[in-house]
C-alpha cells in the first residue's frame, strides 16, 4: 500500500467531503461547467555479438544512433542535434505515417515541445486548438477548461493529423546539418562484452549494415521487438480503439474534446484538422467484430450510434456507411528497464498507457526534456559502463510526471468503463459529478491529465476524494446498511484500481525519488 502521508490523505477526506456539501447545494439548481505515439516499427529480435573494429565508412563518426523516427525518435533527434551531437536515424518507413492515435497533444506536451523549439510543428498541418473537455453522460454534459490562465495565450492543446506532425518534425531534424535520417529496418542490436555498439540494419535497397556510435536510442513505437534486450515487457492490451472520420460535422463544444461514458466503454471525439472529426469508439478486450462481413458495421450502428450525441449522430452514421474504419490494440506498459550500456530505451518502446487520456506524447516529449538536460554536461560518451550508471537518473527523473499521467489514464479507463457492479457505477457517477461541480474539484484532476500540473500524490489525493464523495453521495441523507455496505465496496473498488497502477509504477520512484541514489548522480 502507498503511504500517502497524514497531510495527503487529510486534503482527500477535505475535498471527498466538501464535494458532497457542493453537490448537495447545486443538485437543484447548479450549472454544470462549462485524447495516441510513436510511429510503430517493426524488428527482428536478433541479438548480433560483434568483436570487429568499427567500420571506415564514417560511422565512427557518430555520436548517437536513434532508431525509429516517430513523435520520440525525430523529436530527441532535433533535440540532440540542436545540442552539436553527430545523429544517425534509421527509421523503417519515411512515407507520412497514417494512424488513428497519437493526434492530441496535451497542453502540458505542447509546452514540452516549446521547451525544445518544436513548437511550429504543429502550424502549417491545419492542427485545431483544444481548450478542454465535454463529458456526456446518459443526456447530462459537463464541460472542463483547461487552466490556462497563467500562460501565454498561444499555449493550449493541440489536435492534427498524426503523420502530418511526424513529417514536420523529421524535417526539421534533418535540417541540420549533423542528423542524417535513412530509411532501413533494424535487425538487430550488435553487442560486444556486455555493450551495445550500434545496430545491424537493412537499407530499403536490401543491403546489410552497421552502424556504430557510443549511445543507441531505441524508439521505434509500441512494436518494438528491440525492447526485450533492454527492459522487461509487461504489455496488457486492456481493449481496441475501432476509429472512424467524420466530415463537416461540427461538435456539440467547438475546440474541445468530448468523451462519452458509454456502455460497456468510453468514446471520443476530437477534431483533427477544420473540417473533420476523429471518432474512437473503445472496445473492451483484444477482439473486435470484423470488419470485413460487416458485423463491425453493425454494431456501431446498433450499440454506439444511440449513445453519440444527437448533434453529430447522423455525420457518425455517414462515416460508417463510408466504410474507412480502422482499428487499433490499446496497450499499457509500465517501464521497466534493464540499464545497459550503450543503449536507452525511449517512447512507446519503453513505455506505454491507455490512450484515453491522450497523454503519450506529453510523455514522450518530457522525457526528452530530461535526457537532454542529463548528457547536456557530456561531451565524451565513449565510457560506456560510466554513461550507463549516470544515465540510470534518467529513469528516476522522469517518473514523477511520466507515472502520474501513466496512472490517470489506467484509472480514468477503468473508471470510465460501465460495469454491473453497484459499486463501480457509483464510482462511475460520482466521479461524473465530482468533475462538474467545477472550481478546485474540476481544476486539479484537469491539471494532471493536461500534463500541466503532473503530481502524484495531487492525483493519489483527487483519486479519493472522488471515492469519498462517491461514499458521501450514498450516505446522505439517510445511511441504510445495504447503502453503508457499498461504501465501503466503492473505497474497496477504488483501491483496487489505483493501487496495482501504482505499484507497477514504482512506489518510491514515483513518489519519492529524492530516496534514490541514483536521483544524485552526476557526470564525471
Amino acid at each position: 500500500m502507498v503511504d500517502l502521508g497524514l497531510s495527503g490523505s487529510l486534503l482527500a477526506v477535505v475535498l471527498g467531503f466538501v464535494a458532497v456539501f457542493c453537490f448537495f447545494v447545486q443538485r437543484n439548481g447548479g450549472r454544470s461547467k462549462s485524447k495516441i505515439d510513436d510511429s510503430a516499427t517493426s524488428t527482428t529480435t536478433t541479438t548480433v555479438y560483434s568483436g570487429e573494429s568499427r567500420s571506415k565508412d564514417g560511422n565512427d563518426e557518430i555520436d548517437i544512433i536513434i532508431v525509429g523516427a516517430g513523435v520520440a525518435g525525430a523529436a530527441l533527434a532535433h533535440t540532440l542535434g540542436k545540442e552539436g551531437r553527430r545523429v544517425k536515424v534509421i527509421e523503417r518507413d519515411l512515407t507520412e505515417p497514417d494512424r488513428i492515435v497519437g493526434e492530441l497533444l496535451q497542453p502540458g506536451g505542447y509546452l514540452k515541445l516549446q521547451e525544445l523549439g518544436l513548437e511550429d510543428c504543429v502550424e502549417k498541418i491545419d492542427a485545431q486548438r483544444v481548450f478542454g473537455y465535454a463529458l456526456f453522460k446518459d443526456g447530462k454534459s459537463t464541460r472542463l477548461s483547461y487552466p490556462l490562465e497563467k500562460f501565454h495565450s498561444d499555449v493550449s492543446g493541440r489536435s492534427f493529423h498524426n503523420g502530418r506532425f511526424i513529417q514536420r518534425m523529421r524535417e526539421k531534424a534533418v535540417a541540420l546539418p549533423n542528423v542524417k535520417l535513412e530509411q532501413g529496418t533494424v535487425t538487430s542490436l550488435l553487442e560486444e562484452n556486455g555493450i551495445i555498439r550500434g545496430v545491424q540494419y537493412k537499407t530499403k535497397y536490401g543491403e546489410e549494415l552497421k552502424a556504430y556510435a557510443p549511445l543507441t536510442v531505441v524508439c521505434d513505437g509500441c512494436f518494438s521487438n528491440l525492447r526485450r534486450t533492454l527492459c522487461d515487457p509487461k504489455v496488457e492490451v486492456p481493449s481496441c480503439f475501432v476509429g472512424l472520420v467524420l466530415e463537416n460535422c461540427q461538435l456539440p463544444h467547438e475546440n474541445h474534446g468530448h468523451v462519452i461514458l458509454a456502455d460497456p466503454s468510453p468514446i471520443l471525439f476530437y477534431p483533427i484538422s477544420s473540417t473533420e472529426v476523429r471518432c474512437l469508439v473503445d472496445v473492451p478486450g483484444q477482439k473486435v467484430p470484423s470488419i470485413s462481413n460487416g458485423e463491425m458495421a453493425k454494431y456501431l450502428k446498433s450499440v454506439v450510434a444511440p449513445q453519440v450525441p444527437p448533434e453529430i449522430k447522423d455525420a457518425f452514421i455517414a462515416a460508417i456507411d463510408k466504410g474507412n474504419i480502422r482499428t487499433m490494440p490499446n496497450r499499457s506498459m509500465p517501464a521497466a528497464p534493464h540499464p545497459t550500456p550503450g543503449a536507452l530505451l525511449m517512447g512507446d518502446a519503453f513505455n506505454m498507457r491507455h490512450p484515453l487520456t491522450g497523454g503519450g506524447m506529453t510523455v514522450a516529449l518530457s522525457d526528452i526534456v530530461v535526457l537532454r538536460d542529463l548528457l547536456k554536461p557530456l561531451r565524451d560518451l565513449n565510457d560506456a559502463s560510466t554513461l550507463c550508471r549516470y544515465l540510470e537518473s534518467f529513469y528516476t527523473l522522469r517518473k514523477p510526471v511520466a507515472s502520474t499521467i501513466n496512472t490517470l489514464a489506467g484509472a480514468l479507463y477503468k473508471v470510465f468503463c460501465a460495469s454491473p457492479d453497484q459499486a463501480r457505477k457509483e464510482m462511475r457517477e460520482a466521479c461524473f459529478d465530482y468533475l462538474s461541480l467545477g472550481g478546485v474539484f474540476s481544476e486539479g484532476p484537469v491539471s494532471l491529465l493536461s500534463g500541466l500540473n503532473p503530481r502524484p500524490l495531487s492525483l493519489v489525493c483527487h483519486f479519493f476524494a472522488v471515492a469519498i464523495f462517491g461514499v458521501g453521495r450514498l450516505l446522505l441523507p439517510f445511511p441504510s446498511p445495504k447503502r453503508i455496505w457499498i461504501g465501503a465496496r466503492l473505497i474497496s473498488s477504488a483501491s483496487a484500481i489505483i493501487f496495482p497502477i501504482i505499484k507497477a509504477e514504482g512506489v518510491r520512484q514515483m513518489f519519492f525519488p529524492a530516496t534514490v541514489p541514483a536521483y544524485y548522480r552526476k557526470p564525471s
